[in-house]
């Protein structure tokens, strides 16, 4: 290594510490402002994360137990989730909102880190990277659905995190397939990459992937029996466990279409009609991303049926948009892909969805209740816009058999 090589790598060093204190403190209005909410408003899922760990401190059925008044939220996750989650009881309240928003932005680091590697890693923007990562850092923490991460004390980034890890590392330390699997077996949405590497013949990430969900969905019947029975015949077939379907935040098709107050026959019939086109759609794309040696791509899109495809999907479902936006983005080259992922950035910032919520309560004259409707699902149809868009941009050319 040459002495001007040693130079760059000592300023580089520094640089990252600056990074680090410029983040912090950009990100800390917004970690202020949920922090120091009303006690029973703060973090209110990491509190939901925390009552099942302690359910099972003390002996008594995690599903059966609800948070305290006002929220009176259940557990809704596997009863592995609640095995892991017995560490976050194990602290004190505060030091676990702490700890637990640290855990947001380190997630948060990783999937910024694998997802905008090409424009980080870009040689004629080398000496800029350190601060180039900070300013996509901020601009992703205040997407909304990563707001509602720090809002409620989310875990999806975290699950994020792993995906993308998992599919985009180039030599992982880890067995690939592995964080998928974690994933998959502590919330069952990521489950969309086992269907992923099935239909790109990643056979032997696939069998590691199955075989860790397997054995952590497995595992809880061997340590707390009477819990996983709860959870999988009982509990996991309340989709009203987690809360109002219809609610604005549900921006999943079949929310979406629960909004339009049919039949609910009907409204079964032409969600599984829609899924099944999409997930076509989506999974075909995919395959074709991850075929022309666009694994990001593909990752977003699988991403994007994690949330679209999902009975239920709130606007926190929605962080995958961090790696949609780096893959609308790639290597930072073309003007017209940054003006486009500028778009969705600031579309993804705003509270679009209650802005629709609050047109249909207004009830201006002249203004159809049908285009309250439009923009109440607003993110859902982002996303449905944005599998297409990905899917149209996927390059022809195949690279890999």
């Amino acid at each position: 290594m040459t002495s001007g090589e040693v130079r760059v790598r000592r300023r580089q060093w520094w640089a990252w510490v600056l990074v680090v204190l410029v983040v912090a403190v950009a990100v800390a209005p917004l970690v202020y402002t949920w922090l120091t909410n009303p006690d029973d408003q703060r973090l209110v899922d990491l509190d939901v994360y925390r009552t099942g760990g302690q359910m099972l401190l003390d002996g008594r059925p995690v599903y059966d137990y609800h948070t305290p008044a006002p929220q009176l939220l259940p557990f809704t996750y596997p009863p592995v989730a609640a095995m892991l989650a017995v560490l976050l009881a194990m602290m004190s309240w505060e030091t676990a909102q702490w700890v637990w928003t640290a855990g947001i932005f380190v997630a948060l680091a990783v999937t910024v880190g694998f997802s905008f590697r090409q424009v980080l890693g870009r040689e004629s923007l080398r000496k800029y990277t350190p601060w180039l990562f900070a300013l996509l850092m901020i601009l992703c923490t205040y997407l909304m659905p990563i707001r509602d991460q720090v809002r409620f004390g989310q875990v999806d980034i975290l699950l994020v995190s792993l995906c993308v890890a998992d599919c985009l590392a180039r030599r992982p330390w880890w067995p690939r397939g592995f964080l998928i699997g974690l994933a998959t077996a502590v919330k069952l949405t990521p489950g969309v990459f086992l269907i992923y590497l099935l239909v790109t013949r990643q056979w032997r990430t696939f069998f590691m992937a199955s075989f860790t969900t397997a054995v952590l969905t497995l595992l809880p019947f061997a340590v707390i029996p009477q819990d996983a029975a709860d959870f999988w015949f009982s509990a996991l077939l309340d989709s009203e466990r987690l809360g109002s379907n219809a609610a604005t935040t549900n921006q999943s098709i079949r929310g979406m279409l629960i909004r339009l107050y049919l039949p609910d026959l009907l409204t079964s019939v032409i969600w599984l009609a829609i899924v099944a086109a999409v997930a076509w759609y989506g999974f075909r794309g995919a395959r074709e991303a991850y075929r022309a040696g666009d694994s990001l791509t593909a990752v977003a899109l699988v991403g994007l049926m994690a949330v679209l495809l999902s009975p239920v999907a709130w606007i926190h479902h929605l962080a995958w948009v961090v790696v949609v936006l780096a893959a609308i983005v790639g290597d930072g080259r073309d003007p017209v892909r940054l003006r486009v992922a500028a778009g969705v950035w600031l579309y993804y910032v705003l509270t679009i969805p209650w802005w629709g919520v609050s047109l249909i309560a207004a009830g201006i004259p002249g203004v159809s209740p049908v285009l309250g409707k439009i923009v109440q699902n607003g993110f859902g149809l982002g996303a449905l816009a944005l599998v297409w868009l990905l899917v149209s941009w996927i390059p022809k050319r195949r690279t890999i058999a």
